[in-house]
């Protein structure tokens, strides 16, 4: 679906685009924090404490994005006064920077326990979890961005779904590195870094799951938050 069949013809063409720049920096917002999650894993995996590093440095960058586009925001909410499917793409693309925001809290948290794990010298349980949750959420990530680009309903749907898979994986590992640390109690603060990394990487799910939601909300202009998949699945394929 291209943007001008997503929102209706203006007068203004500098409205329209100010609607597709605000979808651009959101873009350019989902490709930043998806390296910053993909090097935050990296660095925890490679005990690289230079990158973990470098994540949290540009944290400050997510952050300075996050604001302008919510200032964007305001600005075409005060000038354009949008209505319909313009007025759904700017409350969108709050939402959408507040989720990508957190997700780069995830991503900061993440190379912070790594800093920590290298500190203590410290070579926990919990990597070969880590990794496939980790692989999983990425995926998550990347849909969900190509989703949004494309307006993909289908792939948004995907997403949702995964994130169930995601949660199921998340118990699973945490029930595991439990029970490790029962039986060896000298490993309890390491493994509770991965526990927390764990923690972190199925939040990220959780975000990817809710910019899903707000996709639906744009394209279709159904709230299909707390409702389940079946009422996301229907609302996709245009049921009650």
């Amino acid at each position: 679906m291209q943007l001008q069949d997503m929102h209706s013809d203006h007068i203004s063409q500098q409205f329209n685009a100010d609607l597709e720049a605000i979808r651009g920096r959101l873009l350019a917002m989902g490709g930043l924090i998806e390296k910053q999650i993909q090097d935050a894993l990296t660095a925890l995996v490679e005990g690289n404490t230079e990158l973990a590093r470098v994540v949290r440095q540009n944290e400050k960058q997510v952050n300075t994005m996050d604001v302008e586009i919510d200032q964007e925001c305001t600005r075409i909410i005060a000038r354009r006064q949008p209505t319909a499917s313009d007025l759904r793409m700017v409350v969108t693309a709050y939402k959408f920077s507040s989720d990508l925001e957190r997700m780069g809290d995830e991503a900061k948290r993440i190379a912070k326990l790594t800093l920590k794990l290298a500190e203590d010298g410290q070579s926990p349980r919990g990597y070969v979890e880590v990794r496939m949750i980790g692989n999983h959420v990425l995926d998550m990530v990347r849909k969900i961005l190509t989703a949004f680009a494309r307006y993909d309903l289908a792939t948004a749907y995907d997403v949702a779904k995964e994130d169930r898979l995601v949660d199921q994986e998340y118990k699973s590992a945490t029930r595991a590195l439990v029970t490790y640390m029962m039986e060896d109690p000298r490993s309890i603060s390491s493994v509770l870094h991965m526990l927390w990394v764990l923690r972190s990487l199925e939040r990220i799910g959780d975000h990817a799951h809710n910019i899903a939601q707000y996709l639906v909300f744009l394209v279709k202009g159904k709230d299909v938050r707390h409702a389940g998949l079946e009422s996301f699945r229907n609302a996709v394929e245009g049921n009650r």
